[in-house]
């Protein structure tokens, strides 16, 4: 038996476009936003409703993203750019406002294209190249202020200090939340999937944040209620890890074809998954304090990092690795997401014999049968090693 507070936050998420319509209507700004560095907390604090776009997954909306951008951006911009071309969303319908970051240059590039072909109002957010410098730091604090500065003017109000402490609290809620969620889903009882974990994040992203706590916090109760159920041991099984480009809401090919084949997933770095909620601690409840803990949590692959042996995201994947007992690794890269492409290589080089396989997609099935071929053969030769080693 499923829990059912997947299923209330399941109904929650259905009820929500029309929700968000009230709101409007009351007076509520809604602020969609992309990418890996916008602080949701300020949008929160001054009183819009945040919301995360962007799926995958849909070769027919890719074409039309092509349309008003090169086809050699990555499938998941033209994807994004083919939904605001369409507006048959129902959250890109309710957006007031777009807020993008410059962490990844082509999605900056989107915040152009929408503006000036579909005439949404944009708010950029510069990020720094050289993120780990001193440099780096303040221009990204100068920033998220100037960011703020144009939040307020939208929103009509300023950002009251404790109006920005009651985000902080909510979210650093939702992550802590989330790293449960996690641990629990890598357990050998686990009382919930990885597949059901990523669905309940996407979901957030669209909820109001304080009931969307809430419903974690219920569900990681549910959850432990599960775990103290006598657990039936699992045959063989490969622990798979996923790294590489984002896998937004929409794209499960690769996800479906691992379960098929019989691989459990039990972890990822994703920037779509657990890598946004790691390691971001807020110290000081202002612009400048949020600022810089998010420039000092797990970087974006987006972001370069040439000295290898101090690169935050490569540590964090070694760490996430062995957290999560994962038995192979499989990075995914998706047509044309060239940070993530050319990296990977040095991610294969850094993480030494662990078996690894690069997967190269994009959001159509005339891949499907030849990366179900190779996850095929990745699967079973880890469980043939893990067998092997059992009988040792």
């Amino acid at each position: 038996m499923g829990l059912k507070t997947l299923d209330k936050i399941s109904a929650a998420l259905q009820s929500r476009p029309l929700e968000l319509e009230q709101l409007r209507k009351e007076g509520k700004k809604v602020v969609g936003w992309l990418a890996y560095n916008i602080p949701e907390e300020i949008i929160y604090a001054l009183g819009l409703i945040p919301i995360r776009v962007g799926q995958g997954g849909d070769g027919r909306l890719v074409e039309v993203g092509a349309r008003h951008i090169s086809t050699k951006n990555c499938v998941f911009v033209r994807q994004a750019l083919g939904q605001f071309a369409e507006k048959t969303d129902p959250y890109i319908q309710q957006l007031d406002l777009v807020a993008i970051d410059a962490t990844c240059i082509q999605l900056y590039r989107l915040e152009e294209l929408i503006n000036f072909y579909f005439g949404y109002k944009t708010v950029v957010l510069g990020v720094p190249r050289n993120f780990a410098t001193k440099e780096g730091h303040e221009y990204f604090r100068k920033e998220v202020e100037f960011f703020t500065k144009k939040l307020e003017e939208f929103a009509g109000v300023t950002l009251e200090q404790s109006k920005l402490e009651e985000a902080i609290d909510i979210y650093d809620g939702i992550r802590e939340a989330i790293k449960t969620l996690y641990k629990y889903q890598s357990l050998d009882n686990a009382p919930l999937s990885w597949r059901e974990v990523s669905s309940v994040i996407n979901a957030g992203y669209n909820l109001d944040r304080a009931h969307y706590l809430e419903l974690l916090k219920e569900l990681i109760v549910e959850a432990e209620a599960k775990l103290s159920e006598p657990s039936r041991r699992r045959e063989v099984e490969a622990r798979i890890f996923l790294s590489g480009s984002l896998i937004p809401p929409g794209d499960t090919k690769l996800v479906d074809i691992i379960e098929q084949l019989g691989g459990r997933i039990v972890g990822d770095d994703l920037w779509s998954g657990l890598n946004f909620f790691l390691n971001l601690e807020i110290k000081e409840p202002t612009p400048y304090g949020v600022a810089d803990a998010y420039l000092d949590r797990v970087p974006h692959g987006s972001l370069p990092y040439l000295d290898l042996k101090s690169d935050g995201r490569l540590a964090n994947l070694k760490h996430q690795l062995q957290e999560f007992g994962a038995d192979g690794i499989i990075y995914h890269t998706l047509r044309y997401c060239d940070a993530f492409t050319f990296k990977a290589g040095e991610t294969k080089e850094v993480l030494g014999k662990l078996p690894f396989l690069e997967i190269h997609t994009e959001y159509s099935g005339s891949d499907f049968e030849a990366i179900r071929t190779r996850v095929e053969a990745f699967i079973e030769m880890i469980k043939s090693k893990k067998e092997i080693a059992e009988l040792v």
